[in-house]
């Protein structure tokens, strides 16, 4: 009995232990399915339920100019996404959104059938957008269906301003055009992920209220140009003078510090609003500066009086007589006037921008030192600036070149450059004869203020001894004093430079097109002491396209403001027309007089300055009433002629800028209070 107690007992235990080792099994089990099979999906649907993924951008490193003012700069935003899932009614969803985020409602309608959890609606809106769709969200109950997200908005507080070089963003933050796609890698803003524990209303809680909403980045990093947008601004508010004045295809213009290589300036005409990048055509965001390949005319020619000069194939003062027009390999060569200039010097043909004498040194160089020169001072190859997009130029294999190939590359044609290298090649002659490499960037910061890396002088090469270099700038004194480039002299200071009128190749590069042409001015100043270097260069303009006459005004009146921004002091000495000083200048023989009155003279500041006072308003007595005497406004600036105007009641028209030169009633003339008067200004 006792047994049969104890078995069942041990039975009962058995099937106890038993029972109690499945149960485990089946807890085992289960937990090994829950784990194992359906862990992640229960783990992302308890992360769904408690929290969400966040993501946390840094906004683009800033891009300042050379003192420090910003040109592009990044802002946090909202951006606008909806959960397909979680839309009950689409068409009044689309309907309700539509006209908060400027778009259809059969485009909200296709980024909800986009299906999924997640598609965007609006990037980076501004804040009133933020505003009203945060109101729609509390008054229709969207929450379920619509989020925000933070993301990094680019905007350029100058808009126009130096756009060409800036370029743009796109909408994931990625550098597209220019700086901001050069230096992508630097400047980019960075995207880190976090988990976020949320509320019913997805407000953080716990530590996920400590997230780093602000959080600037390691690698967006400050760029700082060398731009000076004062300078910049300059020189765009004279292009859209040119463009206005010669209706041309497009202007390009650079100004470089040639003792650093250094670019001050880089525009372009037409240009575009990277803010609103998307609204132009995209032959526009091109920067012509380092894109555009153009034969340079007679810009080239101080690249070949360089090269004779250090040749020892000519002298300033050694005499040539002027054909006219050459034939070479059955091509005549003529001059711009299709004339013949007699007995010249070879200061006069370059002062004249002769291309018979030009031609025929060419052929006395040869194929081989032309080329030699021509990579000496840059050409064919690029400069390496800190831009996308810059080309070679083109140059012939010297052993390629036939003697119309040598005689036509003398003068400008048969070689294509950019404005890039031939401003370059310019800051080489106005710095002692030695070649720098160009920069954009002056340095780069990184996010906590530190210098990541800084730009310094590099110098290339010497591409003519310093002797050779300075009678090369003696001639192209002359070029501005005398010569073509008279138009781009700046009053009281000494300019030297080189005019350039090139016909253009036609779109298939065989021929050259009718009608057609590239008007250019390149040059320096102070001649004793360059600081600045400008480039010039104006494609197809409406009328006049000589260099002299259209692209040497727009450099005078950009490099006297520059030198006056710059507080350059003018020149110890300044060439002045005596001629246009007319009777004021005292008295002489008549033999000394007539010399004196067609001939340019050196003359020191301060005399020039005694000559100017000497230019007053004739007195006329017995005034009647109503009535005023004009007075004399030459050589006064536009507010002192305005001020000057408006005192007397007379109704000033003005044209041009920089100081009065002619003025439509002569000085002492009487006229009635109101009375019209026309003043043209100029450099």
């Amino acid at each position: 009995m006792v047994e049969n107690n104890r078995k069942k007992v041990q039975r009962r235990i058995t099937g106890l232990v038993v029972l109690m080792m499945i149960l485990i099994l089946i807890v085992i089990g289960r937990y090994a399915w829950l784990q194992l099979v359906q862990g992640s999906e229960l783990s992302e649907r308890m992360r769904y339920q408690v929290g969400q993924d966040y993501l946390v951008q840094s906004p683009r490193g800033a891009i300042l100019d050379r003192n420090g003012r910003e040109l592009a700069a990044s802002t946090m935003t909202k951006s606008l996404f909806v959960d397909p899932n979680h839309v009950e009614n689409p068409t009044q969803l689309a309907a309700d959104l539509a006209p908060l985020v400027g778009k259809t409602e059969a485009e909200v309608l296709e980024d909800i059938n986009v299906g999924g959890g997640f598609s965007w609606v609006k990037r980076r809106m501004e804040q009133s957008e933020y505003e009203a769709i945060r109101a729609l969200i509390r008054e229709k109950g969207y929450a379920n269906c619509l989020g925000f997200r933070d993301e990094a908005k680019r905007y350029y507080p100058n808009d126009v301003l130096a756009a060409n070089l800036l370029g743009f963003v796109g909408t994931d933050d990625k550098g597209l055009d220019g700086i901001e796609q050069a230096l992508d890698k630097y400047i980019k803003g960075e995207v880190t992920e976090s988990f976020l524990y949320t509320d019913t209303q997805d407000r953080p809680i716990l530590e996920s209220i400590f997230v780093r909403h602000g959080y600037q980045g390691d690698r967006c990093k400050t760029i700082q140009l060398t731009i000076d947008s004062a300078i910049q601004f300059i020189v765009e508010q004279e292009l859209d003078r040119a463009m206005a004045e010669n209706d041309p295809l497009s202007i390009t213009c650079i100004a470089m510090d040639p003792r650093t290589g250094e670019i001050l300036a880089m525009a372009n005409r037409p240009s575009y609003n990277p803010n609103r990048f998307w609204d132009y055509d995209q032959k526009v965001w091109k920067n012509l500066s380092v894109s555009f390949v153009y034969e340079p005319g007679s810009t080239f020619k101080a690249i070949t009086a360089a090269a004779a000069l250090q040749e020892g194939i000519v002298s300033p003062n050694q005499s040539f007589v002027d054909p006219g027009y050459v034939m070479v390999s059955g091509k005549r060569i003529q001059n711009w006037n299709d004339a013949s200039f007699g007995t010249v010097t070879f200061a006069d043909a370059v002062k004249q921008s002769l291309n018979t004498m030009f031609a025929l040194i060419g052929l006395d160089l040869g194929a081989d030192k032309m080329i030699e020169y021509a990579k000496l001072f840059g050409f064919g190859e690029q400069t390496g600036i800190e831009l996308p997009g810059e080309e070679l130029g083109i140059l012939y294999d010297p052993d390629e070149m036939v003697d119309s190939d040598i005689a036509t590359m003398a003068i400008g044609q048969s070689v294509a450059v950019t404005p890039l290298q031939l401003i370059t090649a310019m800051s080489a002659i106005a710095n002692d004869g030695i070649l720098l490499k160009p920069h954009i960037v002056k340095n780069i910061k990184n996010a906590n203020g530190t210098t990541y890396s800084e730009t310094h002088v590099e110098e290339v090469r010497r591409t003519i001894d310093s002797a050779t270099d300075k009678t090369l700038i003696g001639l192209l004194e002359q070029v501005v004093a005398n010569g073509g480039g008279k138009k781009a002299s700046v009053r009281g200071y000494r300019v030297a430079g080189k005019t350039g009128t090139a016909q253009k190749v036609n779109e298939f590069g065989t021929t050259y097109a009718e009608g057609k042409y590239i008007a250019s001015f390149c040059g320096f100043g102070p001649v004793e002491n360059p600081q600045v270097a400008l480039l010039v260069v104006i494609d197809e303009p409406y009328g006049s396209f000589y260099g002299g006459q259209i692209a040497a005004p727009v450099a005078g009146r950009i490099l006297s403001q520059v030198f006056r921004y710059l507080r350059i002091e003018p020149s110890n000495t300044a060439y002045i027309d005596v001629e246009e000083l007319g009777e004021d200048v005292g008295e002489g023989d008549s033999a000394g007089s007539a010399t004196v009155l067609n001939e340019r003279i050196s003359m020191p500041v301060e005399e020039i300055e005694e000559v100017e006072e000497e230019i007053s308003t004739p007195v006329v007595e017995d005034v009647p009433d109503g009535s005023v005497v004009v007075p004399n406004f030459r050589r006064k600036s536009i507010r002192e002629v305005a001020g000057m105007a408006d005192d007397l009641g007379l109704v000033l028209e003005s044209s041009g800028s920089g100081f009065a030169v002619e003025q439509s009633l002569d000085p002492g003339e009487v006229v009635e209070k109101g009375t019209r008067i026309r003043v043209e200004f100029s450099p």
